[in-house]
């Protein structure tokens, strides 16, 4: 049973990537004695592996999900650059707009023995670029916008992604309906305005702050702030070994802890974080589970020697490891609900089923759960997605996203499965698992409920918990608001 429902299949997604590409060399062999000239280790060389870089690496993780990439670059006119072009060559799905850079290709390589990196050198001229280079590069993000399905702007810091070339490119892809995932650099955020979401580690969230951050709190406090200064839907922190925080200009946070189990190489582990992500919300996922998605990506990655890229099977093969081992059960899946009700009956279960939008958890609804668990051994609970809660209660709800009601309805004792569904009403849901008992809360006549034919006609009961005078989400929102004011 999946954690939520998640098909990781990306093959008609088309995303753009710009920003500071590069080349990685990697270096290994074993170092046995000291030379005689310095105080220095000897490498004897065995063997070298080259990768593409930076943003580039993020473009090959994309790909290596199932996405489709046009990776839009500044790229020198030189051997590394032409280097550069051979892997992208041998990478079928990813397309390369490159502008000349005079600065030349960046270079960084790495020189390992036994597992243990000895040195890193870097070629790079961080000399700005032409204003006549990002127009161009600009006029080429602009013309690959239409039909794309998500913008990344992969930041490293190397003048491929100026503010005047950022702020452009959001305006431009927000006002064709393109969200906008940023990968951060430096010390000021502004350049990212109006993103969907940002990626900074928990170190470049500190250094945007300007301080040190003391806890969790603080690190939520100051990513919300940020979130509403600069009009971005979410921050998302990767925090290493602590997982991702994910925070909304509410403050409402989403942490998740990290999926890694051995790390061997942090060497583009946030780029593949942020592919993940990427891949997950062009298909249209929530953020939270976007963020799910991503953490599992990046928690193979830090297991991989280099900037190695992950593939979706894998990422898939972690989450449904890790689901196995959590008691909640959430999905969208129809036929995973099936599977499982199939299994309950054939243990000789009496399933139940109830539905809602359980936006915030009441009383009412407790009482509701409680009853609706005492006529049978296993309970259903049916969740409206939060499309459907908006068509039925208004552009301002739910106050809480699907999943987080989910987690929390998941998590009580009584409640065996949620089942998320998209429509306006369960009968969908009720028809896949035909319960014993159908239990709704209220003032219904048991004939007047959703699903009450299915059930009756193959001899379940329909029970009406009558309402709990006084607790409504409605009603705690309508008081809080009064409050407010």
């Amino acid at each position: 049973m999946s954690v939520a429902h998640f098909s990781g299949n990306f093959p008609n997604v088309r995303v753009i990537c710009l920003g500071d590409v590069m080349i990685d060399h990697f270096y290994y062999g074993e170092v046995s004695r000291i030379s005689p000239e310095a105080p220095v280790p000897v490498l004897k060389l065995s063997s070298k592996q080259t990768m593409l870089g930076g943003a580039a690496n993020t473009a090959a993780n994309i790909r290596s999900l199932g996405a489709r990439v046009d990776i839009v670059a500044p790229l020198g006119d030189d051997d590394a650059g032409r280097e550069f072009r051979l892997l992208i060559e041998h990478n079928p799905g990813i397309t390369l707009t490159a502008m000349r850079d005079p600065r030349g290709t960046i270079v960084k390589s790495r020189y390992s023995a036994n597992g243990q990196q000895l040195l890193r050198i870097d070629y790079e001229d961080l000399n700005v670029l032409p204003d006549e280079t990002h127009d161009a590069l600009a006029a080429a993000v602009e013309a690959r916008l239409e039909g794309a399905a998500l913008l990344v702007l992969s930041d490293y810091a190397k003048g491929a992604l100026s503010q005047k070339l950022c702020r452009k490119l959001i305006a431009a892809a927000y006002a064709r309906g393109v969200p906008v995932v940023a990968d951060p650099k430096g010390r000021d955020f502004s350049r990212y305005a109006g993103a969907a979401v940002i990626t900074p580690n928990e170190q470049e969230l500190a250094r945007a702050v300007g301080r040190d951050l003391t806890d969790e709190i603080d690190l939520v406090r100051e990513a919300a702030r940020l979130a509403r200064e600069y009009d971005l839907g979410h921050v998302a922190v990767t925090r290493g070994k602590d997982g991702v925080t994910l925070v909304d200009r509410d403050g409402v946070a989403e942490t998740i802890p990290s999926f890694a189990l051995d790390v061997f190489d942090v060497s583009g582990a946030g780029d593949s974080f942020v592919a993940g992500l990427v891949c997950a919300l062009a298909v249209g996922q929530d953020m939270i589970v976007a963020a799910h998605y991503a953490n599992a990506v990046a928690g193979i990655a830090v297991g991989k020697v280099g900037t190695a890229v992950v593939r979706a099977e894998e990422a898939l093969r972690l989450i449904a490891r890790h689901a196995t081992d959590r008691p909640e059960a959430i999905t969208a899946d129809l036929a995973e609900l099936r599977r499982q009700v199939d299994v309950w009956r054939r243990e000789g279960l009496r399933i139940g089923f109830t539905n809602g939008c359980f936006d915030l958890l009441h009383l009412g609804h407790l009482r509701t759960l409680r009853a609706a668990r005492e006529t049978c051994d296993r309970l259903i609970v049916g969740l409206n997605s939060d499309a459907s809660v908006r068509r039925l209660k208004g552009s301002d709800r739910p106050i809480q996203s699907e999943m987080v009601r989910a987690e929390v309805l998941a998590a009580m004792e009584m409640v065996d499965l949620v089942a998320i569904f998209e429509k306006d009403d369960p009968l969908e849901l009720i028809e896949a698992c035909v319960p014993d008992t159908l239990v709704k809360g209220g003032d219904y006549q048991a004939e007047a409920v959703v699903g009450h034919d299915v059930v009756v006609a193959c001899g379940g009961d329909v029970v009406i918990v009558p309402t709990l005078a006084g607790f409504s989400t409605t009603s705690i929102i309508s008081r809080m608001r009064k409050f407010d004011a």
